[in-house]
């Protein structure tokens, strides 16, 4: 990856402040609670559906089962309003809430029956299963460390999927190409700006300020993402220096 139009990009540039997944949670208004469930799975269900499969050992099935129910559980509980920023990151307040979930649950593995006010939105199991085959949970690795690469994991690839779709509605294919070429699939590595040039019909400067621009928009998606799904500011900042080397005042 090219310094000058690395994904990480300069310090600074934050997008502005938005409402929070915790505040959002405890909204009055039934859409912001929906759209906070949506977020919450969004960013959370692959890891604590791998966690499931890797650490305590259950099946396909069963971590189907477990996944939605420990999420219905979490809202019926309304659990966000009793975390504590100031006593851990939110992804460790959802990992001990699972721990927590799986080890008391003895008939947790049935299937549930959705219903009430909130709804689980559609899971893609087939495609976390597919990605076991790349996570493993090694001796030396604690579970912290284990959840935490998967949520990163997690956060990358949604930020990777919007940034896709926004490339088309705009017309920006070749853009979104691009990124996937140097910074996805590795292959642009061994490849000059002239050899990709060639080979997708443009001038070599079209890939330089496409590749900055299909980047700069995944740093912008990337943070967007983050604010919402960390529990203040002051998380999201130490999280977004961990993620992309960002240190602002």
């Amino acid at each position: 990856m090219r310094d000058e139009t690395g994904i990480g990009g300069r310090a600074g540039g934050f997008p502005s402040t938005r409402q929070s997944i915790v505040v959002a949670a405890g909204s009055n208004d039934a859409q912001e609670r929906q759209q906070a469930l949506d977020m919450l799975i969004a960013a959370y269900w692959k890891p604590v559906y791998k966690y499931i499969r890797l650490r305590w050992g259950k099946d396909n099935e069963q971590a189907k089962d477990l996944t939605q129910e420990f999420f219905t559980r979490l809202l019926e509980k309304e659990f966000l309003q009793s975390y504590d920023p100031g006593r851990g990151r939110l992804r460790t307040f959802v990992r001990v809430c699972l721990d927590r979930f799986l080890a008391n649950s003895e008939n947790a593995a049935r299937r549930i029956k959705r219903g009430g006010e909130l709804q689980l939105v559609s899971l893609d199991f087939e495609t976390a299963e597919g990605e076991l085959g790349h996570a493993e949970l090694r001796s030396t690795e604690n579970v912290e460390e284990f959840f935490a690469k998967e949520w990163t994991r997690s956060l990358f690839s949604n930020a990777l999927e919007r940034l896709r779709k926004e490339c088309e509605e705009r017309g920006k294919q070749v853009h979104f190409r691009l990124l996937e070429l140097y910074d996805v699939e590795e292959g642009g590595k061994d490849l000059t700006y002239d050899e990709v040039a060639r080979q997708l019909g443009l001038k070599s400067t079209d890939v330089t300020n496409y590749l900055a621009y299909s980047r700069r928009e995944f740093r912008r998606i990337l943070l967007e993402l983050l604010r919402e799904t960390t529990a203040n500011e002051e998380e999201f900042r130490r999280e977004a220096r961990t993620l992309l080397g960002l240190d602002v005042s």
